[in-house]
């Protein structure tokens, strides 16, 4: 197994704070735990009894269901609230309700609309704070992601990633990171008015190993012709309800479906981070389809998550 060195006790709200090495790292123990749960060890006791809390802003599926499983595998207690279950919608603050929860508990995975809320909880928490997902993040995901390209490519080096969809969303932000720290390529295909913010961008070049590139572009057919991978996602995020007919009629010419693909190599696998909304960014017989690994990709949640509990915590 993978050796615990000195990630224990800190935060994983995006991916900047960690490096290369260390995301490399958090990717070894998954795959090593991947195995291991595969042949039958359920239970590794890295968490030992202790006890995990689960705030949550926003619904959740894939999200809730694998860190309440990972907690578990791990040996550790999970207790699930959803924000309205609290005393802040009565007027506590959440810095009063982030302390409470320090006295239980010895960790803290939030899944919240503000990126600002995750840094009040991470400023006040004496116990570490992982990002379930914000409005800038979702590094969680983004890991995920890797190790399946990882699994269904042999590497991430080299690896031509497209994403097509809303340039600025937080699966965008994290997997575009995630893959410049590891050496990938990666092209966003936006609409203009929704490709990735310039500073940010200027941010992930500065911060990418050797010769790895970032391309933005509104074109999906250029952009995918040397995919190894592309990947889209919803073009509506939780919290973006009121711009959904603008969204509706930007977005229309974005759809992952099977023309699109003539125009990418025969071996390019297909990734959504999910729940995906059949029939608009992603057709059935994509999704669906032989070249499909979303539901490899969803697993793999399971197991990066386990990485990172028993990494950090």
């Amino acid at each position: 197994m993978s050796s615990i060195r000195s990630m224990k006790g800190r935060d994983l709200l995006t991916l900047s704070n960690f490096t290369r090495e260390e995301i490399k790292e958090i990717l070894k123990l998954a795959s090593e735990m991947k195995y291991l749960l595969k042949n039958g060890k359920y239970i590794i006791p890295y968490l030992n009894g202790k006890s995990v809390f689960l705030l949550f802003q926003k619904p959740s599926t894939r999200t809730r269901i694998s860190f309440e499983v990972a907690i578990y595998q791990l040996g550790g207690f999970p207790i699930y609230a959803n924000w309205n279950e609290l005393q802040v919608i009565r007027g506590e603050t959440l810095e009063d309700t982030v302390r409470a929860i320090n006295a239980y508990c010895d960790a803290i995975v939030a899944r919240v609309y503000k990126h600002s809320d995750l840094e009040i909880i991470a400023n006040v928490s004496r116990v570490p704070v992982i990002n379930a997902l914000s409005d800038l993040a979702h590094p969680c995901q983004a890991l995920a992601d890797c190790l399946t390209i990882i699994e269904k490519k042999g590497k991430i080096e080299g690896i031509n990633v497209v994403f097509i969809g809303d340039g600025n969303n937080n699966v965008c932000r994290s997997l575009s990171e995630a893959i410049l720290k590891l050496g990938g390529n990666i092209t966003i295909v936006s609409p203009k008015k929704y490709q990735m913010d310039s500073s940010y961008a200027d941010f992930l070049r500065k911060n990418a190993y050797k010769d790895s590139s970032l391309i933005l572009t509104d074109n999906p057919i250029e952009g995918v012709k040397n995919a190894d991978v592309i990947y889209t996602d919803v073009w509506v995020s939780m919290g973006q309800e009121s711009e959904y007919e603008e969204r509706m009629k930007e977005f229309k010419k974005y759809q992952v479906n099977s023309e699109l693909l003539k125009f990418a190599p025969d071996d390019v696998i297909i990734m959504h981070c999910l729940p995906a909304h059949r029939g608009l960014e992603i057709t059935d017989e994509v999704i669906d389809g032989k070249n499909s690994v979303v539901w490899d990709q969803a697993e793999n949640r399971l197991h990066v998550q386990k990485a990172i509990l028993a990494l950090l915590v």
